[in-house]
């Protein structure tokens, strides 16, 4: 069994509990508020600019130009294609998708960024790539199970993001599997140990973004109001 491999058996029942969060239930049905729609694409507008950031320190600690390609092209999908689904979402909201960027994060999507980014200053390649690999591998799994148990077509609302995401999301998690699998090989028993907690960490904050976007969470008291 690849490290990869062991990852994914341990964190099964999470990727199961995200498979039925009632937002990625909520997909499936073409059913999902205005509001909760709105707010995840304002979270994962300001995660997706954090996650590129993480990519330029992971090209600074990168030993090969074949990694820093990579990391490159993943910062060139994120600009130009996930997009997207972004876009799917702000049509069924009726919204327009530029309004919803530049806004604060919510307390879940701030804990993420701040995961990512501390992994990404004080670790490793090794550990940089098991705490970025959940969010494709997670989105790859929604996309094609949905695929398979829904089968869209383009009457359904969000017929555009399954497609997206069970198909263009499986690139990118198949290069971060290799190269976490073959730097795995080489590190030591205490690096793995902390890309396997940085992995499931990051599986458990996927969990979370969800559970954020579907139930409008906000820092329990307003700047405002925190302010008089």
């Amino acid at each position: 069994m690849s490290f990869t491999e062991e990852l994914r058996r341990e964190t099964d029942h999470v990727f199961q509990a995200i498979y039925e969060h009632p937002f990625v239930r909520g997909i499936a049905a073409g059913k999902l508020g205005g509001g909760q729609l709105i707010h995840y694409v304002k979270q994962d507008y300001e995660y997706l600019n954090a996650y590129m950031r993480v990519y330029g320190i992971a090209i600074s600690k990168s030993a090969r130009r074949e990694q820093i390609a990579m990391f490159q092209e993943q910062i060139a999908f994120i600009l130009h294609r996930e997009v997207q689904p972004h876009r799917c979402f702000c049509a069924a909201a009726g919204v327009d998708e530029e309004l919803l960027r530049g806004h604060p994060l919510a307390p879940s999507a701030h804990h993420y960024i701040r995961h990512m980014l501390t992994v990404a200053h004080e670790g490793t390649l090794g550990e940089i790539m098991a705490a970025l690999l959940p969010c494709p591998w997670t989105y790859l799994e929604i996309g094609r199970r949905l695929l398979d148990e829904v089968r869209p077509d383009s009457s359904h609302p969000f017929h555009e993001w399954i497609l997206f995401y069970g198909h263009e999301a499986g690139d990118a998690t198949a290069k971060f599997r290799a190269m976490l699998d073959a730097w795995a090989e080489e590190a030591g028993e205490a690096e793995r140990g902390r890309m396997k907690q940085h992995f499931m960490h990051s599986c458990q904050l996927e969990y979370l973004f969800w559970d954020m976007a579907y139930k409008l969470e906000e820092w329990p008291v307003s700047p405002a109001a925190a302010a008089l």
